[in-house]
């Protein structure tokens, strides 16, 4: 296999062959600089004019932004370089020349980079937001993994919604109606009865005419449900998992957070235990800081985020009244108008990051839901099995990707942490 850009250090004074694309080029008359990408990194090739064969000096001469071609070279250390090597170039191969490149390098909107996202992926800045992306995908399955974890694929299409919700995109399933899945959960109920402990992750639709920094119509969960697991157990299982995601993209994405120029400070604390507020509690330190919300309201995202002020990690909010939260959570039995769950919200501003709760075990209790939420009984016939045929304790969350990698990144929207968003007016490409 040729090398990578990305481990170009263990081959240090090696004649070495990349496959790269030109990201950027510029000559001080008898040397080019061709600064080269390979999807791995970025680095940059030096060209002597009177150390290569004319015929290597010309076809670097021609070469356009975006041009793929082989390179040949020696590596050498260099401090200054940003991955601490370059590339004496001695020769080059031509794949393509490719055509004026729309995306030049100076500022654009946000609309036209959208337009061309397909493009725009390869900016050192998108490149390692996808790459803090993958990482912070491959550490999550890897705590699980070492967690005792079972990976279950839940479907997405379903005959209902996991929380009896509006917002759902609706389809046709031959002659029946289904609609794209909002969430994995019921699903992880039923495997985690099956298998102990069980993850799910996939796409999640929510049908939401929404605007803001934080919502993306098309996003990914990772939900994880635990049977024999209660509330506090859930608690410190999420906040290992969150410290466990952050301590490995801060080992592994070190160049990465760099070009982002995030500061690593702020992720250096996240570590376990989280502090954790009741919900009675934050709606007192809203009010004491003016906000209008009354006990009984849900929280906004001024609301979360004047919270989360108070903290330098992300904090926990718990016991939520339980009409505003959804039907399958479990009733603290010593304040039943409240329910055994948990908001994780991040720091600086970046909101809700995981949704958790211990879940009714009580047939009775869940069936009453039913009618309460208006619920139909036979389209949710099978969750209530889970109820009837050797019930435990159980508890589960779900974690937003995209969020995550905003938080984690210090990306101001969440259309810059999906490979292709999917926003109220963005179908395309």
């Amino acid at each position: 296999m040729k090398p990578t850009i990305k481990q170009i250090g263990k081959y240090e004074g090696e004649e070495v062959t990349l496959g790269v694309w030109l990201f950027n080029k510029r000559s001080s008359g008898k040397i080019q600089f061709l600064q080269l990408r390979d999807g791995t990194g970025f680095i940059q090739g030096v060209l002597v004019k009177k150390e290569v064969d004319e015929e290597v000096w010309q076809v670097a001469s021609k070469l356009t932004q975006e041009s793929s071609l082989y390179v040949k070279g020696f590596v050498r250390a260099d401090e200054r370089a940003p991955s601490g090597y370059e590339l004496t170039v001695t020769g080059i191969e031509v794949i393509q020349i490719a055509d004026e490149y729309p995306i030049s390098l100076k500022e654009h909107g946000v609309e036209f980079l959208l337009d061309h996202r397909h493009l725009w992926l390869r900016t050192p800045r998108q490149r390692a937001i996808m790459a803090i992306r993958s990482e912070i995908i491959r550490a999550m399955y890897e705590f699980f993994h070492e967690n005792g974890f079972v990976k279950l694929d839940a479907p997405i299409l379903t005959p209902t919604s996991a929380e009896g919700t509006t917002s759902l995109f609706h389809t046709k399933y031959f002659d029946e109606d289904a609609y794209l899945s909002q969430s994995g959960q019921l699903y992880g109920e039923a495997g985690a009865l099956a298998l102990g402990r069980v993850f799910t992750f996939g796409p999640t639709f929510r049908a939401e005419k929404s605007k803001t920094r934080r919502h993306l119509i098309e996003f990914w969960m990772i939900e994880p449900e635990m049977a024999f697991c209660d509330h506090e157990e859930n608690l410190e299982i999420q906040e290992q998992f969150v410290s466990y995601v952050v301590q490995s993209v801060l080992k592994n994405c070190k160049s990465e957070l760099k070009v982002l120029d995030r500061d690593v400070s702020k992720l250096e604390k996240v570590t376990v235990p989280f502090p954790r507020i009741t919900y009675d509690e934050a709606i007192e330190l809203l009010q004491k800081k003016g906000h209008e919300i009354k006990w009984g309201e849900d929280f906004g995202a001024p609301d979360e985020t004047a919270i989360a002020e108070h903290f330098d990690k992300p904090v926990f909010i718990t016991h939520y009244p339980t009409e505003i939260k959804a039907f399958y959570m479990k009733p603290d039995p010593n304040r039943p108008e409240v329910v055994l769950c948990a908001d994780l919200i991040a720091p600086e501003g970046y909101g809700e990051i995981i949704g958790g709760s211990q879940r009714i075990d009580d047939f009775d209790l869940l069936k009453q839901r039913y009618e309460e939420h208006h619920l139909d009984e036979e389209a949710y016939s099978w969750y209530l099995d889970l109820r009837k045929y050797g019930s435990v304790p159980h508890s589960g969350f779900g974690l937003g990707l995209e969020r995550t990698v905003g938080w984690i990144c210090g990306t101001e929207h969440v259309r810059e942490t999906i490979p292709f968003p999917r926003l109220l007016n963005r179908l395309n490409p």
